[in-house]
Order: structure tokens, then sequence, then C-alpha cells
């Protein structure tokens, strides 16, 4: 496992700094350094450091969330109320009617296998955005209309709302019934989630200042320490809870850094989040690395120039769908386009489900593991891509 995370550290900052260098996002070189060293090109990796990616991938989201949390602006996110909540599904809406519409013309599917197959397509990845977003808010760019709170807040709900939806295809491609409880399962998981998580930012925030009072000076690096456990209890949470009560743990976790940014003195959550900061500075490169040593590039061979098209037009539809929830905004054209830019990549969520329905024998498992993998090769560089060569032109910067 050692010599696989030296591995993963050293060729996966090499990669990205190369990528630096040519004016590539950073992101381009630690995917492809997964693909080139995981277990379907290479296999320079332990199979042990394979076996908990999932968890590791997590932890890393966990790490940026925290931090996003703890730099997220509260009263400019009120302003941006309604498109935030719109963000969080219309756009994935968009997306999947693009697939059931048009997917078995083009790819030969049934409407459900159409709707399975736009399901796991249909989130944005926060892997790729959440970062951007954060580095947006810290240098001021697009904050003069919060626009990075509004992609970010949409980007942290809507992975929520698409796997309620893909879990309820599947139960029903495998025979299962469908009730009212399973779409009701969307909007308490994200209630719960939000005052989950606000409820433990206010006890976290609490017990600091409590041994303030006391003099008992809690060192941020323990902070630090602390924050990231109940972090991790609370995404673990979410597990402890499926199939009794819905429950969005990530979300949880936001909430809770933005209830403790807000409670606490302005120079400790600063300190905080540039603690938070540096720890991303490994759990990207592993975040990364790991999303691509997950992606089997055996499967794009399968999918076909049909697979290409129907990503291209569901990109566009879904783009309509962003479109449609900034109408009545302040946000001129130019900052309208980043705000579609920022919402094509694809990652996490597809890396993390694409290959269930071929788990569960499903006939379309094999299609929707190829569209999956060529939707992370084609999107993600072009969303991260398209954000980096853009945000300065795009968006205004907000003088400090």
């Amino acid at each position: 496992m050692l010599t696989s995370l030296a591995l993963i550290f050293r060729v996966g900052l090499a990669a990205a700094s190369i990528c630096q260098r040519i004016r590539l996002p950073r992101i381009i070189g630690m995917l492809a350094t997964g693909i080139l060293l995981g277990p379907y090109v290479l296999d320079f990796l332990d199979g042990s450091i394979l076996s908990i990616s999932s968890d590791l991938r997590e932890m890393a989201l966990v790490i940026i969330l925290i931090k996003a949390g703890l730099s997220l602006d509260i009263s400019e996110l009120k302003e941006v109320g309604r498109p935030a909540v719109l963000m969080a599904f219309l756009p994935a809406v968009f997306e999947i009617l693009a697939f059931v519409l048009l997917a078995p013309g083009i790819l030969g599917v049934t409407l459900l296998e159409a709707a399975i197959l736009g399901a796991v397509l249909g989130a944005v990845s926060p892997a790729v955005v959440v970062p951007k977003m954060v580095q947006l808010m810290e240098t001021g760019y697009g904050t003069d209309k919060g626009i990075p709170q509004l992609i970010l807040a949409g980007a942290s709900l809507d992975d929520v709302f698409v796997i309620v939806l893909f879990s309820t295809f599947t139960g029903m491609a495998q025979g299962g019934a469908v009730s009212a409880m399973d779409f009701a399962g969307i909007p308490i998981s994200i209630l719960l989630g939000i005052a989950g998580g606000a409820l433990t930012g206010w006890l976290l925030a609490l017990f600091f200042e409590s041994q303030y009072a006391k003099e008992r000076y809690v060192r941020n690096s323990m902070k630090v320490i602390i924050v990231l456990g109940i972090s991790f209890l609370l995404v673990a949470l979410e597990t402890w809870l499926e199939g009794t009560l819905p429950f969005s743990g990530l979300l949880a976790v936001m909430s809770m850094a933005c209830v403790l940014q807000l409670k606490s003195e302005t120079f400790v959550t600063r300190r905080l989040a540039e603690k938070f900061g540096k720890l991303w500075l490994a759990a990207e490169v592993i975040l990364f690395v790991l999303v691509g040593a997950a992606v089997d590039i055996r499967y794009t061979l399968d999918a076909g120039l049909g697979a290409v098209l129907m990503i291209f037009l569901a990109l566009a539809l879904r783009s309509a769908g962003v479109l449609l929830c900034l109408l009545g905004t302040k946000l001129n054209r130019k900052e309208r386009l980043f705000c579609v830019i920022a919402y094509l990549p694809k990652a996490t969520v597809q890396a993390a489900i694409g290959s269930v329905p071929l788990a569960l024998g499903l006939p379309c498992g094999k299609l929707v593991l190829s569209v999956a993998v060529l939707s992370i090769l084609i999107t993600a560089p072009l969303g991260a891509f398209g954000m980096d060569a853009t945000y300065k032109r795009l968006l205004n910067r907000r003088s400090r």
C-alpha cells in the first residue's frame, strides 16, 4: 500500500505540474495518472488501496466540503436562494429527459434503461466543481452576484436528487415496486442533512467557546482533527440510517461547516479554512488519481460514436436547464455562460455508481458503464478546462 501511495503522490503531482505548465487543469494530469497506474492499464496500484478507494475518495470530498462551508458567505447565498434550489434538480431532470427521449433511438435501449443511463450521468461532479468555486470565493471572482455560492449550493444538492432517482430506476428494472415515499426521500434527505449538520456545527461552536471561556485553549490543529472526526461520523450516519431514514451525510458536513463559520470568530474560521486548504493539497491528489483508477478504459471502445453523440446532446439539454434556472436573476450573458460551463463536468458520482447496473446483472449494465466511463473522460477535462480558461473573462472580480 505504501508503494501505491508513493506512486499516487509522486506521479500524480508530477502529471498535475506538467498540465499546469502547458495551461491545462491540474486534474487532467491526476485523472490520467489514475487511469495509467490503475488496474485496467499498468496495474501498479495495490489491491489493498483499491479496495478502500471509495472510502478514500469520500474522505477527500469531506475535506473540500468542510473548506467550502468555512468559506461560504451565507448572506450572499440567501440572495441566490431560488436559482440555487432550481440548480439542484432542474439541469439533472433535463439531462435525464434527454436520455429518455433520445437514447432509445440512438443507443437502442428501452425507456427504463434510458432513464437509468440518464440518472447515472445526471449529476455534476462536486469533486471538480467545489474546489474551483472555493477558489473563486477566495479570489473574489463572481462573488458580487453570488455566482460561486449559487453553483456550489446546486452542485452539493443535485447528487442527492440523482442518486435517489437512480436507486428507484434500478429497483424498477429488477421488478421492484415504486412508491411515493421513494421520491419523498429526496427533500427529507436534504432537509435532515442540513438540519443535522447545522445542529452539529452549533454544538461544536458552543464547545469551542466554552473551552475558551474556561481558558482551556483548543489548538487549531486539534480543532481540525475534531471537525474531521465528526464529519466522518455524519457521513457514516447516512449509511447507518439507510433503509430507515433518508439522510445526506455530505450535505450535513457542509451545513456543519457553514454554521461553525457563522458562530465562530472570523480569525478562527479563517485559520481553520487555511488548514483544511493544506489538507486538500494531499486529498486532491488521492481523490482524482483514484477516480481515474476506477475508470475502466476498455469500456470506452464498446461505447461507440452513438454514445458520444448522446452525451453531447444530453449536455446541450442540461445547459438549457441551467439557463432556465437563471431566468429572472441579475446575471448577464457572460455570467450565465460560466454557470453552464461549471455544470458540465462529471466524475465522482459516475465513478461510484456507473458499474452498479452491471453488478446487478441488468441487461443494460455494460452499456451504462461504457457511457459513464466515456462521460468522465469527456466532461471532466472539458468542464475543468472551461472553468479555468473563462472565469477571468466571464466573471467580475470584487475589489478587496
